[in-house]
C-alpha cells in the first residue's frame, strides 16, 4: 500500500497522525548556527514514523497577560522562509503557522500563491488580544485563502480552555478549516469534555468531525511550569504539587504525558474522532530535547507505528 501524504491523511479525517512541531531559531542567530540547528533537528527526527512536522510562529503576546513573562520575548525567523531556506532536506509535509496580525495582506498573499498544497499546511492564528494593532485580521486572512489560494490545507487552533471553544471550531470549520491542532494540554478532563461537545454538536449538525491533533509537551523545570500558567495553559493542581515536589520534572512529567496520549488516543476512538498527536519541542534543554525525541518514539508505537 502507498503511503498517504499529511494533505491526504487530514482531507479525509484519518485518525493516527504524528506530528513533531519546533519553533525556528531567534532572529539573532548567525545564519552559520541556523543551518546546524536545522541539520541536527532533521538527524534527530529522521529515525521517528512521523506524518509531518509543524513550524511555530511566535507573536509578542504580553497584550494578553500584564504579569511579566517567565522568559523574554525573542523574535524568532519567520516559519516559511526558516522551510524554505534551511529545511530542503525535509521530504515530509510541513505546517507552517502564520500568526496573520503580523503581516500585510499582499505578504500574505504571495505566500500563500506560491506554496505547494502537497508539501505546505498552514494554520492561520489570530491576534492574542481583541485591542491588539493587526495588520491582517484573522477572517481577512481565510478569505485571502479562499480566493488566492483554496487548494492550500487549512487548519485551525484549538484551546480546550476557552468556554464554548467547540463552538468556535465549528464556526473555523465552516470557514475553511479542515483540521484543529490544540494548545499544550496537561488538563485531559477539559480536553475530554472539549472532544465530547465537539462530536456531539457536529453529529447535531449533520457535520463530519475533522482531525483533532493533540499537542503533548513536556514539563522539565518549574519555570517552565510557570511560563505554561502565564500563556493561559490549564495544568490540573495535583501535576502541578507532583512537578514542584519530585526531584525528576521531567521525569514526572513524561509519564503523565504518555498518560494523557494513552487516555486520549481511547477516547477518541470509543466516540469516533478522528485525532492524531503533536509531540512540540520547545525547550533548549539538552535533557528535555532528547527526552521529547522518545516521547515521539513512544507514542509513535502507542498509534501502532
Amino acid at each position: 500500500m502507498t503511503h498517504r501524504r499529511l494533505p491526504q491523511l487530514l482531507a479525509e479525517a484519518r485518525s493516527g497522525v504524528l506530528l513533531f512541531s519546533v519553533t525556528p531559531p531567534k532572529r539573532s542567530t548567525a545564519e552559520e548556527r541556523v543551518k546546524e540547528i536545522a541539520e541536527v533537528t532533521l538527524e534527530r527526527i529522521s529515525g521517528i514514523p512521523l506524518d509531518g512536522l509543524i513550524l511555530y510562529d511566535i507573536d509578542d503576546e504580553s497584550d494578553r497577560n500584564p504579569q511579566e513573562r517567565p522568559f523574554p520575548f525573542l523574535a524568532t525567523l519567520d516559519p516559511a522562509r526558516y522551510y524554505e531556506t534551511h529545511l530542503g532536506a525535509w521530504a515530509q509535509p510541513v505546517i507552517i503557522y502564520r500568526c496573520v496580525g503580523k503581516y500585510e495582506e499582499a505578504e500574505l498573499r504571495d505566500w500563500m500563491i506560491r506554496s505547494d498544497p502537497e508539501r505546505v499546511l498552514s494554520v492561520f492564528v489570530g491576534a492574542s488580544s481583541g485591542g491588539k494593532a493587526v495588520r491582517t485580521g484573522l477572517r481577512r486572512a481565510q478569505e485571502l485563502r479562499d480566493e488566492f489560494r483554496p487548494e492550500l490545507p487549512l487548519g485551525a487552533v484549538a484551546i480546550g480552555e476557552r468556554r464554548d471553544e467547540h463552538l468556535r471550531m465549528l464556526a473555523k470549520q465552516e470557514r475553511g478549516a479542515s483540521f484543529f491542532v490544540s494548545q499544550v494540554i496537561y488538563h485531559v478532563n477539559e480536553t475530554k469534555n472539549l472532544i465530547s461537545d465537539y462530536f456531539y454538536e457536529c453529529r447535531a449538525r449533520g457535520v463530519q468531525p475533522r482531525t483533532m491533533i493533540f499537542t503533548l509537551s513536556l514539563c522539565g523545570s518549574l519555570k517552565t511550569l510557570e511560563f505554561l500558567r502565564w500563556l493561559g495553559v490549564d495544568v490540573p493542581r495535583w501535576l502541578q504539587n507532583s512537578l514542584r515536589h519530585t526531584a525528576d520534572p521531567l521525569a514526572e512529567s513524561y509519564k503523565h504525558t504518555l498518560d494523557i496520549a494513552r487516555d486520549l488516543r481511547d477516547f477518541c476512538e470509543h466516540l469516533g474522532v478522528p485525532y492524531g498527536f503533536n509531540i512540540e519541542s520547545v525547550s533548549i534543554r539538552k535533557a528535555e530535547i532528547e527526552a521529547t525525541t522518545r516521547l515521539a518514539a513512544d507514542v509513535a508505537t502507542l498509534l501502532g507505528r
